[in-house]
């Protein structure tokens, strides 16, 4: 069955994860939620993937794709559908089991570590995330790229797999089949150019893609590798 990708704004995925499902020849259909898009019913899906965008979980007054958006989550929850939520969608998942969400200390924009846990060493699909593609050792601490600015309470029930120096709750896992990330293990090259524009630290933050690229990409696919698997 297929795979089911809800996008809260345009420019925000689905990059590798799109890639990978043409690549092994999985069917998925994408959804402009934040355009107004209905999305069909989750019947006809075995995994579902929430991307980001520059929303908070607590605008959904002013968003209210965000209030259908929650609906869906809460719906793949209960059918144990294998979920993915990025950034905005880890947030989203979160605020579905019960935790707060609120603007963190400061953004955190770039490439910088994560480490994984206790509990992400022993996470079957993180420590695939974390194998080195191209050398095949493990690092417990290595880099993915970020773009956020809020964070959350990690909700009861859910397992912490991954923390950064100034956010702890990086990803987290709820049961056996929803992944929570805050980090963007779905960019591209381009979308990283796109989204930095003529910023200030643009062309620092390209240098980093350009030097850690191929490794994080085969990191990712890997992680879809195991994630996706008998969808």
């Amino acid at each position: 069955m297929p795979v089911l990708i809800v996008k809260n704004i345009v420019t925000e995925g689905p990059g590798t994860i799109g890639d990978f499902l043409k690549k092994e020849d999985i069917p998925f259909r994408i959804v402009e939620l934040g355009t107004g898009e209905i999305p069909p019913p989750l019947d006809k899906f075995t995994a579902l993937i929430v991307l980001g965008g520059p929303m908070g979980v607590y605008e959904m007054s002013r968003y209210p794709h965000l209030l259908a958006c929650s609906r869906i989550i809460r719906e793949a929850l209960n059918r144990d559908m294998k979920f993915l939520g990025i950034c905005l969608g880890s947030q989203l998942l979160a605020r579905c089991l019960g935790a707060e969400i609120y603007p963190g200390p400061d953004k955190e924009i770039g490439w910088y570590h994560i480490e994984l846990t206790g509990d992400g060493l022993k996470d079957p699909l993180m420590r695939q995330l974390a194998i080195h593609p191209q050398v095949g050792d493990f690092w417990r601490r290595f880099k993915v790229f970020h773009w956020h600015g809020d964070t959350f309470d990690l909700p009861a029930g859910a397992v912490l797999l991954a923390s950064s120096q100034r956010y702890k709750h990086q990803a987290f896992r709820f049961g056996a089949r929803a992944y929570g990330f805050q980090f963007h293990i779905e960019v591209t090259g381009d979308m990283v150019s796109e989204w930095l524009g003529n910023m200030p630290g643009a062309k620092e933050i390209t240098a980093g893609t350009d030097n850690i690229y191929e490794e994080y990409s085969g990191r990712a696919m890997k992680f879809y590798r195991y994630f996706f698997n008998k969808v």
